[in-house]
């Protein structure tokens, strides 16, 4: 796997996609704890991880298009939350 650095994003929109990043990250856990018999509660679960990947998902494509950011047809963006750094990580 190789990381190289393509760009960096502002501390609010670093802070977007850390907050997207950490609803998916519970959403999944909730997903894996929550029974198919709680039809509710598990349908609410998934539509919720749905609309959420979809807003990471467009948060991503909406700085890539606004940096230009370098990218790759097997590649992925990555961040570090710690420097606000954008990574291309391809294999």
């Amino acid at each position: 796997m190789v990381k190289k650095k393509v760009g960096i994003v502002t501390l609010e929109e670093r802070d977007e996609i850390q907050k997207l990043y950490k609803r998916h990250s519970g959403l999944v856990d909730l997903a894996k704890i929550v029974s198919a018999d709680n039809v509710e509660l598990y349908e609410k679960v998934v539509c919720d991880l749905g609309e959420t990947n979809t807003k990471f998902q467009d948060w991503w494509n909406k700085k890539g298009e606004k940096y230009n950011w370098e990218s790759a047809e097997d590649g992925r963006w990555q961040i570090s939350f710690e420097t606000c750094e954008i990574y291309l990580v391809t294999q």
